[in-house]
């Protein structure tokens, strides 16, 4: 229960109102003159600096220092009219200081924020960025839920209850809500870790890949190259295997297989494709200029010589067609060279009697080689 000496008047007399009005009005006059002395000097200073959290923080506390020298100066007229020791304006006093720390650190707390975003996040971690407003609005909950808590203390409410009762509340809406709270922690995560970040070319562990679009409280939209939209679950996308194309930066290389007939001067065909992938390196905007096109033989198999053809990329999305170019420019190299790429065919040996007779159906052998021209 409150005190019901707050409420309480006592022997108060309504003459000293009259003296402090007057002093309020003399002592709020003078908290406006030093008010406006103290910001010009603050920003002779700040102006001087290269940093802006000076600036901030100057912004920050303009509006609480005027309410405060506001209520300074209520309160001197307070103590020169002798109505300071009344019950009720006590209990004011001690909860407007309440409410005027509150407003102040939630001001500082959002000033050193928005410097850490501008000058700091950019630098160290960007994804702080698109958490601001929330991390401001997380900051108001738990600044004016302390204020809440010491204005009833102040009032002589016994807040332990409460406060139980919340606390069985809370976890009564953690456990209906933790899937919404899962997501949107991951989001938190997402957004400060920086895996990925809108505009990204990523894979899903599923193998869908796409553009990300944008990364929500909850989920985050992928856009497909086929112009379609997936929606993916913060945490589900938090906890997967996924490859992000554009990280460290977006050139990629891709790899082109191809194989030569035995019969073929190695050497002469991997100088062939490299001068072939060069020509195209020069007439195709989407291939990285920097890097130099690269053939590395793989193995002898079946039926001649693998190797794969390296070729730097700038963009994800030009992979396919930048392949098939390639291809098609090999092949035709190839071709005019007169290099083979072997294909499958079948021979047939027939195994003879000793006389010279063919042996019957049933003794034919059939054996598998490789090797011709396409």
């Amino acid at each position: 229960m409150a005190d019901a000496g707050i409420i309480s008047i006592g022997n108060f007399d309504p003459s000293r109102l009259l003296p402090f009005i007057f002093a309020a009005i003399v002592a709020y006059s003078l908290a406006k003159a030093l008010n406006y002395s103290i910001k010009i000097l603050a920003k002779r200073i700040a102006g001087k600096t290269k940093t802006i959290l000076d600036d901030l923080i100057l912004n920050a506390i303009d509006n609480p220092l005027t309410i405060g020298l506001t209520g300074l100066s209520i309160y001197i007229a307070a103590v020169f009219s002798g109505i300071d020791g009344l019950p009720v304006f006590q209990f004011v006093s001690r909860e407007f200081l309440i409410l005027l720390a509150a407003y102040t650190l939630y001001n500082l707390f959002c000033a050193t924020l928005r410097w850490y975003v501008a000058e700091v996040a950019p630098k160290r971690n960007p994804g702080i960025a698109e958490m601001e407003t929330t991390i401001r609005r997380i900051a108001g909950i738990f600044i004016v839920s302390a204020a809440i808590i010491m204005i009833l203390t102040a009032a002589g409410i016994e807040v332990s209850p409460l406060l139980a009762s919340f606390g069985i509340a809370g976890l009564a809406v953690a456990l209906a809500f933790q899937d919404t709270l899962g997501n949107f922690f991951a989001g938190i995560y997402i957004s400060l870790d920086r895996p990925i970040k809108d505009g990204d070319y990523i894979q899903l562990e599923t193998g869908q890949e796409g553009y990300v679009e944008k990364i929500g409280w909850r989920s985050a939209k992928i856009r497909l190259i086929t112009n379609n939209t997936v929606i993916v679950p913060n945490s589900k996308l938090a906890s997967s295997i996924l490859t992000n194309f554009y990280a460290p930066d977006k050139t990629l290389t891709i790899l082109i297989p191809c194989s030569v007939s035995y019969a073929t001067d190695l050497k002469k065909a991997k100088k062939v494709a490299i001068e072939a992938m060069k020509r195209l390196q020069k007439a195709d905007k989407a291939i990285d200029k920097k890097t130099e096109p690269i053939v590395w033989f793989e193995q002898f198999a079946d039926s001649g010589v693998t190797f794969k053809a390296w070729l730097a990329i700038t963009e994800y999305y030009e992979k396919y067609r930048v392949t098939s170019e390639a291809i098609i420019a090999i092949h035709e190299a190839f071709r005019k060279n007169g290099i083979e790429i072997p294909y499958p065919k079948r021979d047939v040996y027939i195994r003879q009697a000793p006389g010279g007779a063919a042996l019957p159906r049933q003794g034919w052998h059939l054996s598998e080689s490789k090797g011709a021209k396409p």
